[in-house]
């Protein structure tokens, strides 16, 4: 599952560790021109905090079939860029939780709704929310539980599944630790 330092760790404090991760916003993803392996490592760099399996976490061929089924553009003479990159991310978190189907309807839905750079940085920022707000809860933070209860129900979908996201990950996190204590 993930393997890192970090696996020696109680599991309050690899959860407590997520409060600061952090998905880069549009702005800061790059700029240039990537290749398939570049792209395939920026990705699993950005995701590796969140212990995800990385041997299935992205293929150059699942790429290659997101492209295929139009869900991501097509790269331009093989170089992906930010927009790819984007899409990539968010798709792997939320193939965790929802079809490919819904993960196009919803990118969809939202990029209609504010265009896809805001959506894609409001898909971070939700995300980022929903994983520390699941740690704290965790960790004894009762006020965490009252801030998931408030929100609009204007983007609820993408709460909701960005909830479950988290929610996912910890619980993970959770069973990889009661795996070694009974080991």
């Amino acid at each position: 599952m993930c393997h890192t330092e970090e696996n020696t760790k109680p599991e309050l404090e690899q959860i407590a560790a997520l409060q600061s991760f952090h998905l880069p916003r549009w702005e800061e993803l790059p700029d240039f021109d990537l290749y398939m392996d570049q792209l395939i490592t920026l990705i699993k760099n950005y995701l590796h905090p969140l212990c995800l399996d990385e041997s299935n976490l992205i293929t150059s061929s699942m790429v290659n079939n997101y492209v295929k089924l139009n869900i991501i553009p097509k790269p331009t003479k093989k170089r992906y860029q930010r927009i790819h990159l984007a899409y990539l991310i968010a798709i792997t978190l939320l193939k965790q939780v929802l079809t490919i189907s819904e993960i196009r309807d919803g990118i969809d839905l939202q990029a209609n709704i504010c265009g896809l750079k805001e959506a894609y940085n409001m898909f971070c920022e939700e995300q980022e929310n929903a994983i520390h707000k699941t740690a704290q809860i965790l960790i004894g933070d009762s006020n965490a539980v009252l801030e998931i209860q408030n929100f609009q129900s204007n983007n609820a979908a993408m709460k909701l599944s960005t909830l479950s996201l988290a929610t996912n990950f910890i619980t993970r996190i959770l069973l990889m630790y009661k795996k070694k204590e009974l080991e």
